[in-house]
């Protein structure tokens, strides 16, 4: 009984190690991609539509951004339908063309939100994952020490 306690103990701090090492790798990972979508969205230049040259390169400057382009957008029209009119998409019309790149840098902007949004999520699961990690190596050793002492008296 007490040689199935320590080795017991020993599997438990084996997937302690396992999820301590994936817990390092998703808040690595997640800090990594966002410092490369931030520099990757700094080095595009797109500054907010409001004039003040301010780079988007963060979550609350693309949401911003995105929303102004919204907004700018549905002055062209309120919906992609109302511009079309019923008619097919004419890339040689400037209103259609500029409605059309606009949805474009609106997609792209909210989509780099929800990038950040998901690599904060990445970041909390592997945090998560470190502290389960030091739960179970402590929960393992304990047990193993446990088998160790009775095995011994």
């Amino acid at each position: 009984m007490n040689r199935k306690v320590s080795i017991l103990g020993l599997v438990v701090i084996i997937f302690g190690i396992i999820a301590l090492a994936m817990g390092i790798v998703f808040v690595q990972q997640g800090f990594e991609r966002e410092a490369w979508l931030a520099q990757t969205m700094a080095s595009e230049q797109i500054a907010l539509p409001d004039g003040s040259g301010t780079i988007v390169d963060s979550s609350a400057l693309a949401e911003a951004a995105g929303d102004m382009v919204r907004e700018h957008r549905h002055g062209i029209a309120p919906t992609y339908g109302d511009l079309l009119g019923g008619e097919n998409f004419n890339p040689t019309d400037p209103a259609q063309l500029t409605y059309a790149q606009a949805m474009n840098i609106e997609n792209y902007l909210y989509l780099a939100v929800t990038a950040f949004g998901v690599f904060i999520v990445v970041k909390a699961a592997g945090a998560f994952m470190i502290v389960m990690g030091l739960a179970l190596g402590v929960t393992g050793y304990s047990l193993w020490s446990l088998g160790r002492a009775f095995a011994i008296k």
